[in-house]
């Protein structure tokens, strides 16, 4: 995934005129400092915000606030116990009863507009995330993306069984799984989902290792939502329909050595499946269940 880093500046917004719920809400803007304090004590902009920009640690700590807070009137507090686990840019619990015990992380997203993108509390690459920093996230784009082609596609399809017989044949290689999940995406997007069926698996297997010999050749793989406006199962903001695309293998194309290394991996990877389709109880019934 490419990584796209953003602050979130947040603007006071009078709500005199807005619906109110029972019990109102003070206006930020033209309420007293005072009665605010009175009332409700360090202002929500205080609390999740640093200047004008959303504080991931801040916003994850009062999430975790309102968690604990909650939690003692939720019928399942009688049969778990809750413990707050430390972590500063996520929500992350521990739930436990008896012998069985739960870890839940809950990242924080902020929407942007009415679409599919989010901007992520997960920590970017660098060493050091700035807490006012979020991370442009497309999880739930495809989510929804591959959620809306399996909903429309007939019985007995079988891509996502493709998509998880590559990504084991990628461990240990220098590709990613996302890099692979691209090229999938992209196939899905320009294959019919009567191609996906069972009988047509060795097909699409051989497209996914065409495609991605082809793009490592070329030495660029386009990301599957920058700049693409022929996705009509996922809502994307204009700006990204109308980005240049990204290339996820521009680090190839900078790279002779880099981009060798990786044919020669692709070479041992295309040996490996192979070997996988060969001897089914270890490939292909796997797959196949």
């Amino acid at each position: 995934m490419p990584e796209r880093n953003f602050r979130i500046r947040v603007e006071l917004v009078c709500t005199c005129k807005t619906e109110q719920p029972v019990g109102g809400m003070l206006c930020f803007i033209h309420h007293e400092e005072e009665e605010q304090r009175r009332n409700l004590g360090p202002s929500l902009l205080q609390t999740v915000c640093t200047g004008s920009y959303l504080d991931v640690q801040k916003t994850a700590c009062r999430f975790h606030q309102l968690v604990k807070a909650c939690w003692l009137v939720l019928p399942h507090s009688r049969r778990w116990r809750l413990t707050m686990l430390p972590c500063d840019r996520s929500c992350k619990f521990k739930m436990a009863r008896a012998e069985e015990e739960i870890i839940i992380e809950i990242m924080l997203g902020v929407q942007q507009g009415d679409s599919d993108i989010f901007m992520s509390s997960q920590a970017s690459e660098a060493l050091f995330t700035p807490s006012t920093t979020w991370t442009l996230s497309c999880a739930v784009a495809e989510a929804k993306f591959f959620e809306r082609r399996a909903r429309r596609a007939p019985d007995g399809s079988f891509h996502l069984r493709c998509l998880q017989l590559c990504a084991r044949v990628l461990v240990g290689t220098c590709f990613s799984e996302y890099a692979l999940k691209t090229v999938v995406m992209h196939l899905l997007n320009t294959t019919p989902l009567s191609g996906w069926h069972r009988t047509h698996f060795l097909l699409r297997l051989d497209d996914i290792m065409r495609y991605l010999r082809h793009c490592l050749e070329e030495k660029r793989l386009d990301h599957f939502f920058f700049g693409n406006e022929k996705i009509p199962e996922v809502v994307l903001p204009p700006a990204l329909q109308r980005a240049e695309p990204f290339n996820l293998f521009q680090h190839l194309a900078q790279d002779p050595d880099a981009q060798a290394q990786a044919m020669r991996e692709f070479t041992d990877m295309q040996d490996r499946l192979t070997r996988m389709l060969i001897a089914p109880s270890r490939g292909w019934d796997r797959a196949s269940a």
